[in-house]
C-alpha cells in the first residue's frame, strides 16, 4: 500500500493530516525559522540554506526572505532565479523555476488542489498539479500562479495577475484571469 506521502508526489488524494507529512511540514517550518531570520546575512549563506531543502538550488539564486512553503523539498530553482520579499509556494508536488526568472514581491505560486465534488471534499483529502516556470520569465509583485500551470521561456505575468491557465513561451499576460495581450 503507497503511503500518503507517496500519493501525495504522485499527484494523487492524499490525507495531509497523515503523521509523516505533519512531521515532514514541520521539518519545513523549523527551516523556514532559520531562514527567515537571515535577511542582513550574505546571499551565499542564504543561498547553502537553500541547497539544504530545496530539490535543487542553482547558483546564484536569492530568496529574499521572508518566505513561505510547505515542504520546501519539491522546489527546483534553476541559476540565477530571484524571489523578491514574501512569496509563497505551496509545493506539495514539484514546482520548477527556470534559469535567470524573477519574481516579484507578494507571489504565490500554488500547487495544491482540492476536489471539485462537494462530497470527495468533505473526505478532506486533497491533490496537487505541478508548476513549471520557463527560463527569463519576469513574474510582476502580487500575482498568482494556480495549480497546474506551464509558463513558458521569456513570458511576463502583469503584477497582480491570477494566472489559471498555461502561458506561452515570449507571451505577455496579464489580468484576472490572465490573458495574453494582442
Amino acid at each position: 500500500m503507497r503511503s500518503e506521502k507517496d500519493k501525495m508526489l504522485a499527484g494523487g488524494l492524499y490525507d495531509a493530516s497523515d503523521a509523516e507529512l505533519q512531521a515532514d511540514a514541520a521539518a519545513a517550518a523549523a527551516w523556514m525559522a532559520r531562514y527567515n531570520a537571515t535577511l542582513a546575512m550574505p546571499a551565499e549563506e542564504r543561498h547553502a540554506l537553500l541547497a539544504e531543502r530545496f530539490a535543487a538550488a542553482g547558483p546564484g539564486c536569492v530568496i529574499r526572505p521572508p518566505f513561505h512553503c510547505d515542504y520546501g523539498f519539491n522546489i527546483s530553482l534553476g541559476t540565477g532565479v530571484f524571489l523578491n520579499f514574501n512569496c509563497v509556494i505551496l509545493d506539495v508536488v514539484a514546482v520548477t523555476i527556470g534559469d535567470k526568472t524573477q519574481i516579484g514581491p507578494g507571489v504565490q505560486i500554488l500547487t495544491a488542489d482540492h476536489p471539485r465534488d462537494a462530497a470527495e471534499r468533505r473526505s478532506g483529502l486533497e491533490f496537487g498539479r505541478p508548476v513549471t516556470i520557463g527560463r527569463n520569465v519576469w513574474i510582476g509583485g502580487g500575482a498568482l500562479i494556480l495549480p497546474g500551470v506551464r509558463i513558458g521561456d521569456d513570458a511576463i505575468i502583469g503584477a497582480g495577475s491570477v494566472v489559471t491557465r498555461d502561458v506561452p513561451a515570449g507571451a505577455t499576460a496579464l489580468g484576472n484571469p490572465a490573458r495574453p495581450r494582442a
